[in-house]
C-alpha cells in the first residue's frame, strides 16, 4: 500500500505530523479522526531512508493477522449474516470488537472498499496476505448463489480442520525433531572438542591406530580446520534450496519428492487428498460447477504435483469424460475412494460422498499422526546406535589394543 505524509492537530490544538501506510487518503483521514486528531494536510509521499527503517521496525514488531483471527471472523460473520445483520454493520461491529489491531485495519480497508461500491470478494482480494485465493473464491461463490452465510460457516469448518491438522503434525514431530537436533549438536561437539582431545592421547602411543580411529581423527581435523567453510556451505545450501523451491519447476519437484518420503510422505499425501475432497465438497455444495470447482480446489491443495493432477482431471471433464475416469487416470486415489466416486457420480450425490472421502482421509491422517512418533522411534534408535557404535569403536579400540599389549608383556 502507498505511504502518506500527514499534518494534523490533536485535542490541544498542537500540530503533529508523520508518515503512515494506508489504502488511500480518505482512509488516513478516518484513522486520524478515530484517534482524536483533526487532519490538516494529507499528501502521498515516497518512503525516505530515515523513516524506512522506522516503518520496517514497526512492521517487524507489529501484531500479525493469524489463521485463528480469520477463522473466528468467519464464524462471527456467519452468525451476524444468519441473524439478518447488514454486511456493513456487521463488519463495523467486528472491527470494533477485535483485539487484533492489524486485523481491525484489514476490516477497515474492506469496509472502505465496500463503501466505494466494490463487492465483498473484491474487497477481500485487496488483502491477499490475510485471505487466501480459496477463501476469496468461496466468498465470490456465496455472492453469486445468495448463500454467503452458509459459505462462511463452511469456511470456518474448513479452517478448523486445517488448524487441527497442523497442530497434530507439529505435536507428533516435536520429539523426533528434538532428538535429531540433539544428535547433530552431539556430532558437532564431539568433532570439535572430544576427538581432538583423544587424538593428543593417541599420539603418545607411537603405534598404528585402527582404521575407524584414523577415520574419526581425519574427520575431526577436517571439521576443526574448515568449520567456517562448512558453516558457509551449509548456509549456502539452505539458501539455494529455498530459492530453488520458490521457482515453478523447483516447487513442483519438491512437492513430488515430499510425497515419496518413507514415513511422512503417505501422511502428506493423505492430508492433501483430504483437503482436496473437503474443498471439492464445499465448492460443490455451494453450487459451484465441477470444472470451476476443480480450478479453485487446485489452488487450495498447496502441492503443485497434486494440483497438476487435479488440473488434468478438470481438462478431462471439459473433454466430456466422467469424474471417475479422470480420477482413475490421475493415479493418486485408492480403490475405495474410486468406488465411492463412482457411486456418487451415479447417484448424483458426489458432494456428500466427497465429504465422506474427506472424513475417511481425516481418520487415516489422524491415525498416522498419532502413530508417527512410534514409527520414527525405531529409525532414531538405529541411527543413534550406529553413531554410538562408531564413536565407541573409534575412541576405545586404541585403548583396548594398548591394554592387550600391556597384558602380553
Amino acid at each position: 500500500m502507498p505511504f502518506f505524509a500527514y499534518k494534523a492537530r490533536n485535542v490541544r490544538g498542537e500540530l503533529t505530523q508523520g508518515v503512515v501506510e494506508s489504502a488511500d487518503s480518505s482512509a488516513v483521514a478516518d484513522q486520524l479522526v478515530s484517534s482524536g486528531m483533526t487532519p490538516v494536510e494529507i499528501t502521498p509521499t515516497a518512503v525516505t531512508a530515515g523513516n524506512s527503517a522506522n516503518i520496517w521496525l514497526q512492521q517487524l514488531f507489529a501484531e500479525k493477522v493469524g489463521p485463528m483471527d480469520v477463522q473466528l471472523f468467519s464464524r462471527q460473520l456467519y452468525t451476524l449474516l444468519k441473524a439478518g445483520v447488514p454486511i456493513m454493520r456487521g463488519l463495523a461491529g467486528l472491527q470494533e470488537s477485535t483485539t487484533n489491531k492489524a486485523f481491525a485495519s484489514v476490516l477497515q480497508d474492506v469496509r472502505e472498499s465496500l463503501d466505494s461500491g466494490r463487492e465483498l470478494s473484491v474487497s477481500m482480494s485487496r488483502q491477499p496476505q490475510v485471505f487466501s485465493s480459496f477463501y476469496i473464491s468461496m466468498v465470490r461463490v456465496g455472492e453469486m448463489t445468495g448463500m454467503l452465510d452458509q459459505v462462511f460457516l463452511r469456511l470456518f469448518d474448513h479452517l478448523e480442520f486445517e488448524r487441527e491438522t497442523r497442530e497434530r503434525v507439529k505435536a507428533a514431530l516435536r520429539y523426533p525433531m528434538f532428538v535429531v537436533i540433539a544428535m547433530i549438536a552431539a556430532i558437532v561437539i564431539i568433532n570439535l572438542f572430544v576427538i581432538p582431545a583423544f587424538a593428543k592421547v593417541y599420539a603418545g602411543f607411537n603405534a598404528e591406530l585402527p582404521f575407524m580411529t584414523q577415520l574419526l581423527i581425519a574427520g575431526s581435523n577436517f571439521t576443526v580446520r574448515f568449520w567456517p567453510l562448512l558453516l558457509l556451505l551449509a548456509i549456502s545450501t539452505v539458501a539455494g534450496f529455498r530459492v530453488y523451491i520458490r521457482t515453478v519447476s523447483g516447487k513442483y519437484q519438491w512437492d513430488k519428492f515430499k510425497l515419496r518420503l518413507p514415513i511422512a510422505g503417505k501422511i502428506m499425501l493423505k492430508g492433501t487428498l483430504a483437503r482436496f475432497a473437503r474443498s471439492f465438497a464445499l465448492a460443490s455444495k455451494s453450487g459451484v460447477p465441477i470444472v470451476q470447482g476443480l480450478t479453485v480446489v487446485a489452488q487450495v491443495v498447496d502441492n503443485d504435483y497434486i494440483a497438476e493432477h487435479i488440473n488434468q482431471m478438470r481438462e478431462g471433464i471439459e473433454r466430456g469424460e466422467s469424474v471417475l475416469r479422470t480420477a482413475v487416470a490421475s493415479g493418486v486415489f485408492t480403490p475405495v475412494v474410486l468406488q465411492m466416486i463412482a457411486v456418487g457420480e451415479e447417484t448424483g450425490e458426489l458432494d456428500d460422498l466427497m465429504q465422506e472421502i474427506a472424513e475417511m482421509y481425516d481418520r487415516e491422517v489422524d491415525y498416522e499422526v498419532k502413530t508417527l512418533s512410534s514409527q520414527i522411534e525405531p529409525i532414531l534408535i538405529v541411527g543413534l546406535g550406529i553413531l554410538v557404535l562408531i564413536l565407541a569403536l573409534g575412541v576405545f579400540l586404541p585403548i583396548w589394543d594398548l591394554g592387550k599389549a600391556a597384558m602380553h608383556k
